[in-house]
This record gives C-alpha cells, sequence and structure tokens, in this order.
C-alpha cells in the first residue's frame, strides 16, 4: 500500500533560539530540525530554564531566532504578516490578561478579531465559530461570567476556546497547566487531546508533566543541555532519551512502568 504523504504544518531548519544581550547574543539552544504533522498532539518537555518558552515563542514569531529558519505551511514565519499568522496560528501564553470587565463570551469572541471588519462587528460565520468553541471545551455554563471571576482551570478553558475560535491550524500554548492542581491538569491535557482527535488541529504545548505527556503525547521534543530529541513517547523511551531529563539521584526512568518514579535506591 502507498504511503499517504504526510501534510507537514511546521518545520524548522538549522534553528538556534536565545535572547539579545546588550552587546551579545545568548544561545539557549541550537541547530533544531524538526517537522510537525498536521493534526498531532505534540509536548515540549524539559527542566526549567531549558528554553521550552523560547522555543514556543520563536515558532509564533512573539522572538526572533538567533539563527535557522521556522516554516508554517512551507512558509518562511518571518516572512508571514501579522495577519496572515493570526490566521494560522494561535497562541495561548502563561501572562495574566489585562483587567477588564469582559466576559467569556466577549472573549472569546476576540479570537475572531483576524477576520472581523474594521468596527469588528461579528458576522453569522464569526458567531458560529465561538458557539462552536464554547460547545468543544464545555463552557456554555460560564460564557455570560466575567473572566476575571472564573478559577485558573475555567479560565485555562476559556483561553484554549479563544484560541479555537480564531479557528487557526496550529495552537500553540506554553505551560497551559502551569497553575492547576493534579485533577484540573488531567482534565486539560483529556481536553487538548479530544480536541485532537475531533478537529485534526495540530497542537503544542510546553508541560512540566512529564508523566502525563508521555502517556498522552503523539511526539514529544525533548530538550536537555547538551542536544534535543524528536519522536513519539515509545521511540525516546526506546533510545533511553529520558534518561538525561532529571538528576539520578532523586528520580529514574522505569521503561516499565514508563514513567518516572522517586528513586529510593
Amino acid at each position: 500500500m502507498k504511503q499517504k504523504n504526510k501534510h507537514i504544518v511546521l518545520k524548522t531548519e538549522n534553528l538556534s533560539i536565545g535572547y539579545q544581550q546588550k552587546k551579545s547574543r545568548k544561545i539557549i539552544a541550537s541547530n533544531i530540525n524538526f517537522e510537525i504533522e498536521k493534526g498531532k498532539l505534540i509536548t515540549v518537555l524539559g527542566k526549567n530554564g531549558i528554553g521550552k518558552s523560547t522555543l514556543l515563542r520563536t515558532l509564533s514569531k512573539v522572538q526572533k531566532p538567533i539563527n535557522g529558519d521556522v516554516f508554517i505551511n512551507q512558509k518562511k514565519l518571518q516572512e508571514l504578516t501579522e495577519t496572515a499568522l493570526s490566521t494560522q496560528l494561535s497562541l495561548v501564553l502563561t501572562e495574566r490578561l489585562p483587567e477588564s470587565q469582559l466576559t467569556v463570551y466577549e472573549l472569546i469572541a476576540l479570537g475572531r478579531q483576524p477576520y472581523t471588519n474594521w468596527i469588528d462587528k461579528l458576522s453569522d460565520n464569526d458567531i458560529k465559530k465561538v458557539e462552536t468553541a464554547i460547545h468543544q471545551t464545555e463552557i456554555n455554563h460560564l460564557k455570560n461570567n466575567r473572566f476575571y471571576e472564573l478559577s485558573d482551570g475555567q479560565l485555562q478553558r476559556v483561553l484554549i476556546a479563544r484560541a479555537l475560535a480564531q479557528d487557526t491550524e496550529i495552537i500553540i500554548l506554553d505551560e497551559p497547566t502551569a497553575h492547576l492542581d493534579m485533577h484540573h491538569t488531567i482534565k486539560i491535557f483529556s481536553l487538548l487531546k479530544k480536541l485532537v482527535a475531533e478537529t485534526q488541529k495540530t497542537v503544542i504545548i510546553s508541560t512540566h508533566e512529564v508523566n502525563l505527556a508521555i502517556q498522552l503525547s503523539d511526539e514529544i521534543i525533548l530538550l536537555t543541555e547538551s542536544t534535543f530529541h524528536v519522536g513519539t513517547p515509545s521511540e525516546l523511551i526506546e533510545t533511553n532519551a529520558f534518561d538525561t531529563l532529571f538528576p539520578k539521584e532523586l528520580v529514574k526512568f522505569n521503561k516499565t512502568l514508563q514513567q518516572f518514579v522517586i528513586n529510593k535506591s
């Protein structure tokens, strides 16, 4: 049987990430090369300060790469206008929202800004996209609430709904479960997994929830101090890629359980 051609929505070529200091450049990671296929849940893993957020911010054009290129649907990221990019990629960052009196519905409707006219009037199609996003994230009971009244878990669902309303092929989320307890963390991961299956959107998230990521991700981008790894969870387990993620005196990776466990030895 002839193999079906992959639909690569995002790829990097010889990418180096970091940031500009006063008179020099700080390179966090270099020679990053990978391809991401449509309709996958991708997690970016690595210890604190390794560059997970920097990578996502570079992939979404929030900051410039030090070297190399990012391509979205075969077009160079730096050549895409902000308007064109906003119809292809949506971004959910960890920064707090500015104070306002917006309702949940109004906040989600902001996701339609790339498509609305100059007076920001919602068309019938815009309203349909917003209602669909609310349904997909199961937050209909919250839509008339002020967003500042929400719990962290509820707000995260609302921000995911706003990204869905934006109707982009790629959704990038920077640590969407950072302030959530275990129950709500699992619910957010499960929601993202369900959305990928239902919508065939590509979702890329950074997270510290390594064991959950191994269980639920289609592919993992693993950043370490010396290199990076890309592959399915089973591929990374087979090549012992997780062995250098954390200090071995604290935790160790158990291949049989396919998760990290406390090192009691």
